[in-house]
């Protein structure tokens, strides 16, 4: 009986050894995710040596060796924009969001806008950033020598960015304020163009994106489908995704009713089409 057990077991032994094998090779690592809520983000101040303007810096992944490559999101306020700035090999720019410029040293400003992917050659002193009425999201790819991925320089002047430093401010009597009830309540009007947007929509505490989101969140839940249209558009510009604000309009149906999300997305709908 001792005799047949052995070469049983044996058998047993090398089937179970074989078949732990054979889910090791069958299953596959387990990726490394990074959570967008687990990820820093900085926010620029005006002392900030690296830019001009407000701008909100996400690191979205660091250098794992043996690789060299680091990304990162910035959204750049309007007007917002980098310091002078070279990569020792290059960097690549994927415009998600609104529109900006760039320029190289000695080179005309071009604009750049939702989709564009920028190559930045080696050792090419450049800057980017927002446009002057509109902000700007990309993310940033380069690779690190040394530990370094950027030398530093001067700051952009309003004038290299295309400011001319003589101008002016002047009230804008094409507002949308204005243009909408200027004529019968011009002070009215004035406080919208000059506190509101000029003050309150220019404070550092909130960028213009999270305060697009904010707005545009009150109007669904209060059911103002008539301001909502143009805060729709102004959202987009601001760096808001036509998924963002669909999805915002979806969440509120369980919070704000569902007939104030169903007005919203008839609007919406109009608003935001494919480009």
């Amino acid at each position: 009986m001792k005799t047949l057990a052995t070469p049983i077991l044996s058998i047993m032994l090398a089937t179970d050894s074989c078949s732990l094998l054979a889910q090791e090779q069958e299953s596959p690592a387990r990726a490394s995710i990074s959570r967008e809520a687990s990820r820093a983000v900085t926010v620029t101040q005006g002392g900030d040596t690296r830019f001009t303007g407000t701008a909100r810096i996400t690191s979205l992944f660091t250098a794992n060796t043996p690789s060299r490559v680091t990304g990162g999101q910035v959204t750049f306020e309007p007007g917002a924009r980098t310091a002078w700035h070279t990569h020792p090999v290059g960097q690549t720019l994927i415009v998600t969001a609104g529109t900006g410029r760039i320029q190289f040293w000695g080179g005309v400003i071009q604009e750049i806008r939702t989709g564009d992917v920028v190559s930045i050659p080696p050792a090419t002193k450049h800057w980017h950033g927002a446009s002057p009425g509109t902000s700007m999201t990309h993310i940033a790819i380069q690779e690190q020598v040394k530990g370094k991925t950027a030398e530093w320089f001067e700051k952009v002047t309003d004038e290299q960015y295309g400011i001319t430093a003589s101008a002016t401010p002047t009230p804008d009597k094409n507002s949308r304020a204005q243009q909408l009830f200027g004529e019968i309540a011009p002070k009215f009007a004035e406080l919208t163009d000059n506190v509101l947007y000029a003050d309150v929509w220019e404070r550092p505490e909130l960028s213009k994106r999270d305060r697009s989101l904010v707005t545009v969140s009150a109007l669904i839940a209060l059911n103002r489908p008539d301001q909502l249209r143009s805060h729709l558009e102004l959202a987009s510009k601001n760096g808001l995704t036509r998924e963002e604000l669909v999805e915002t309009i979806t969440h509120l149906a369980f919070y704000s009713g569902w007939p104030s999300s169903v007005s919203a997305a008839t609007i919406a709908k109009e608003v935001l089409q494919p480009k």
